[in-house]
């Protein structure tokens, strides 16, 4: 999906983004330490208006790529469908990527259990806990069926993408894509159309990504200064463990991945490095979501591959994400002295493994996840509130792994379709 025409440049992106990061986390220190904070209570007045404009800078650049989305994910995937040519195509590659999904989303909530029953994290949480029944201001979806469909189903095509439901302009793409190549010649000026907007949108990536520096130092300014370094302390060993347990799991994915692409597995680093860092430093996934698209391709991915197994990634393969809700449950549940039995624990991580394709494209969809699983096992729900001032910590720490996690998933079914460039 590059441009064949475009000259190549040094890619300085990368040192940029990594420079505002550190500056980010200076900044937000300095302005901490001299204009104070009341913790996980809050910033302090004189804080407030300061943040506001780190939160702003950020919203712009999240606005920006939520604008891109759903276009492209729209015009990828119905290009790279009509270029399949037949649904038998798409119905293996769709497979083969579920198959892969759900058993790395499996092996990521199995992970996620036995170190939180390994290290006990909560048992040795030294701060006082919320009283049960305090308010969590989190607005609770009950995981139903119905609440399932209707984040997978369309109603209306213009609402999804309004609203940046990747789910429900995938699966109107496949019905689109699949008509546009069971009828051939008659849907050809459509497709070319639709594969002009592709690359315009990825130049559109491009004038956006310009910003993405600025937009890393506000964010992690703003979490900084209104948390401060000093809330590692408090949360270090929790913080410290999910991270292991994060390293551990893109260790064991990366390994995976080198089974069998062997040492191009250190190249497609390189290639998702700076789509990584993007997403670590806005704690956001979908803020990646664009450049990955580009680097993917860059690295040989194929173009249809990647057009069907990213957006279906960003709904069904969020690894860290789903590590992150087997932590929190299981670490809120400690701190609160319940010791859940082995059984109900595998429930959970059943529970955790369907519910959690029911909210997707909602704000704060993990916590609100967390929320319904904590009720549903009579464990207080108030316990979020410990997770509250540090959620933005350890959201940059999953939007990465989930990253990686969609990065190998798609350079794997593309050499299992044996379109690996």
């Amino acid at each position: 999906m590059t441009n064949p025409h475009q000259k190549p440049q040094p890619n300085r992106q990368t040192l940029y983004i990594a420079i505002a990061l550190v500056l980010g986390i200076t900044v937000g220190e300095v302005l901490n330490l001299t204009l104070g904070s009341l913790g996980i209570a809050g910033p302090s007045p004189a804080l407030i208006p300061i943040i506001e404009v780190f939160s702003s800078l950020t919203d712009i650049f999240l606005r920006l790529i939520k604008m891109i989305i759903a276009p492209l994910v729209f015009s990828t995937l119905v290009v790279g469908m009509a270029k399949m040519g037949d649904i038998e195509t798409v119905g293996r590659i769709g497979i083969k990527a579920l198959l892969w999904f759900f058993s790395a989303s499996i092996f990521s909530l199995l992970l996620g259990m036995l170190l939180v029953n390994v290290f006990e994290p909560g048992s040795s949480l030294h701060i006082a806990l919320p009283p049960i029944g305090t308010d969590t201001g989190l607005t609770l979806v009950k995981p139903t069926l119905g609440n399932f469909v209707s984040h997978i189903f369309p109603k209306s095509i213009v609402e999804a993408m309004a609203t940046n439901e990747i789910l429900q302009i995938v699966v109107f793409s496949m019905f689109f894509g699949i008509a546009c190549a069971s009828i051939g010649e008659l849907a050809r000026p459509a497709v070319k159309l639709l594969d002009s907007i592709a690359h315009i949108m990825l130049k559109v990536t491009g004038y956006v990504m310009y910003f993405a520096p600025i937009a890393v130092f506000a964010a992690m300014a703003s979490v900084i200064a209104q948390q401060g370094i000093g809330i590692l302390l408090s949360y270090g060993k929790f913080i410290g463990e999910f991270y292991l347990g994060l390293l551990l799991l893109c260790t064991a994915l990366g390994c995976v991945g080198f089974v069998f692409l062997g040492r191009r597995v250190f190249t497609l680093l390189r290639h998702i490095r700076e789509p990584m860092l993007l997403a670590f430093g806005t704690a956001s996934s979908e803020s990646a979501y664009p450049k990955l698209l580009q680097q993917l391709e860059r690295f040989g991915c194929d173009e249809k591959v990647c057009g069907l197994v990213l957006p279906l990634g960003y709904s069904f393969n969020l690894d860290g994400s789903m590590m992150y809700m087997t932590f929190a449950v299981l670490f809120i549940a400690q701190a609160y002295g319940i010791d859940m039995a082995l059984g109900d624990q595998i429930i959970m991580l059943l529970v955790l493994l369907f519910t959690s394709k029911g909210v997707a494209g909602v704000p704060r969809a993990s916590l609100i996840v967390i929320a319904a699983t904590l009720s549903m096992f009579d464990i207080p729900e108030a316990g979020l509130l410990l997770l509250l001032g540090i959620d933005q910590i350890l959201d940059m720490g999953r939007s990465v792994t989930n990253v990686f996690g969609n990065s190998i998933a798609a350079a794997l079914v593309s050499k299992w379709e044996k379109a690996l460039k």
